[in-house]
């Protein structure tokens, strides 16, 4: 049993003072500001199962769990968690992010990093919904803050301050990985709140949000507006073959990814119909609408808004970007309860009569300063000593790749190459779709998830030995898994990470599958 100790402390900030407590079930008295402590318990089964978190979490080492409200709002109800370990904590705070619309916490990565030792805290973002739904925001504006920028922050602070109060001492370190709109939040951080935490590992950031959502506003107009454009789901086997043909072999390996898109000059045309419309070819509208599937969103005058998807795994498309019929994509979704519920008020908002200008001024207007991290000022965390790792997969159908490559393009512009280079990181992942999966390697330390070679954690370990040991672990492995009849995984194809701009080269003998047999080379 923890042994309790109690002492008085100043006051925090004007109005907040707490007695500080050893033991897990004290801390529900904690007083801090704008907060309200809902439950504090030690949970020592090794199981926990919470309602609406799916299967339970099982294997889990005893921790001190708790749970509260933070109110900085009137109209604010951001529920947060911490997990702290009850013996062999490693003295650092892991900070996990949101996905989508946000609206829960995602506990599988507090157990996974739990298991390894660390103190972990994270927030719904301000509300309770599905990652699609954003009706939660209409007509709470203080919500929209929440979500954007203020649940992660003030998760961060609260949980600095709980784990002080707990275990009598701060964190040596903090880290916080996340993807997707947690990929938007962790660029947050950086730019807006430097001293948050230590090492960032950020994955296919939402980060340009309001113009993103506009662009995506555009192109489904283009996809879905003319029904003789629309290219049906059944097609896309089609075109992900040709582009393979035309691109997959350029790394040296036909093993269906293409290791490098920027090399790729797939021609769609090539698929275009001779003797009539079949799943095996596409007519001129469909072409015309798969070349600006690829070149991205175009404002009136021919400049692009935000860039495209990439070549090679087209067959991904249809959850995120087709649908199974037009308009049920998730992309439509976002696009559609983005638009309604923050952007214009409007419920019966329909995206095929909006004019794109005009909505992409009223989005930025609108959202930008709570919902965009694009600032590539990235200084302030820099000079803090605080280090970044961002990935992106090349074959992500949901957020354009080239948006990472664009991003870290305009901080390594802004600051110079070799500041950049001294505290930042960009990893372009062939074959991985969304965050993780696809057909290339994906493993690669994310949201815990182990490789089999090199680092067992892969870009996270490799941020940890960046921040506390001085320099980022150059070895890093990507791994593709299989499940086997007896439910066991193994590592079925493994290839070294390489920082952009380098890629994996071929060294033209041995394993196609083993990443020994490759090496990081500039294109």
């Amino acid at each position: 049993m923890v042994r309790i100790r109690w002492a008085l402390v100043c006051l925090l900030g004007a109005q907040s003072s707490f007695l500080l407590a050893a033991d897990c079930t004290g801390l529900k008295n904690l007083k801090l500001d704008d907060t309200t402590i809902t439950l504090a318990e030690p949970v020592t089964s090794g199981a926990l199962e919470i309602e609406g978190a799916g299967a339970p979490k099982r294997d889990l080492p005893a921790f001190c769990r708790v749970a509260g409200v933070l109110r900085p709002t009137s109209d604010s109800e951001i529920r947060f968690e911490v997990w702290m370990p009850l013996q062999g904590w490693n003295a650092r705070l892991l900070g996990s992010g949101n996905g989508g619309f946000a609206g829960e916490i995602w506990y599988d990565q507090f157990a996974g990093y739990l298991k390894r030792g660390f103190a972990v805290a994270g927030s719904d973002a301000g509300h309770q919904a599905e990652g699609t739904d954003a009706s939660w925001a209409f007509g709470h504006p203080e919500k929209v803050r929440d979500f954007g920028w203020r649940a992660v922050h003030l998760t961060t602070a609260r949980a600095k301050q709980i784990l002080k109060t707990y275990y009598g001492k701060s964190q040596e370190k903090a880290y916080f990985d996340a993807c997707s709109d947690g990929g938007r939040e962790a660029l947050m951080e950086a730019q807006r709140f430097p001293d948050d935490y230590d090492g960032i590992l950020a994955g296919a950031p939402a980060n340009a949000w309001s113009t993103m959502l506009a662009a995506g506003a555009g192109a489904l107009q283009s996809l879905i507006g003319d029904p003789k454009a629309y290219i049906p789901d059944r097609k896309l086997p089609a075109i992900e073959k040709a582009a393979l043909a035309a691109c997959d072999a350029l790394d040296g390996v036909n093993d269906g990814i293409i290791g490098d898109p920027r090399q790729c000059r797939f021609d769609p045309e090539i698929l275009l119909c001779k003797n009539g419309d079949a799943l095996d070819c596409l007519t001129q509208q469909q072409v015309e609408e798969l070349k600006a599937l690829y070149a991205g969103t175009k404002d009136a005058e021919g400049n692009v808004l935000f860039p495209g998807f990439s070549m090679g795994d087209e067959m991904a498309w249809k959850e995120w970007i087709v649908g199974e019929d037009p308009g049920a994509s998730l992309s439509s979704q976002f696009v559609q309860n983005y638009f309604r519920y923050m952007v214009t008020g409007d419920p019966k908002w329909n995206v095929l009569t909006a004019n794109i200008d005009s909505l992409l001024q009223e989005s930025r207007e609108k959202e930008a300063t709570d919902l965009d991290a694009t600032d590539p000022d990235l200084s302030r965390f820099a000079a803090r000593g605080g280090k970044l790792i961002l990935y992106h997969g090349w074959n992500d159908p949901a957020i354009s790749p080239w948006n990472s490559v664009t991003y870290y393009g305009r901080v390594e512009e802004k600051m110079g190459e070799k500041e950049v280079d001294s505290f930042a990181r960009l990893y372009m992942v062939p074959g991985m779709e969304h965050c993780s999966g696809g057909p290339g390697a994906s493993a690669l330390g994310q949201f815990g998830m182990e490789t089999a070679k090199g680092p067992k954690y892969g870009l996270f370990d490799s941020l940890q030995d960046w921040v506390e040991k001085g320099s980022p672990d150059e070895g890093v492995v990507a791994t593709k898994y299989s499940v086997g009849k007896d439910g066991a995984r193994q590592a079925k194809m493994t290839r070294p990470l390489c920082a952009y701009p380098k890629v994996a080269k071929y060294k033209g003998s041995g394993e196609t599958n083993d990443a020994v047999n490759f090496a990081c080379a500039t294109p």
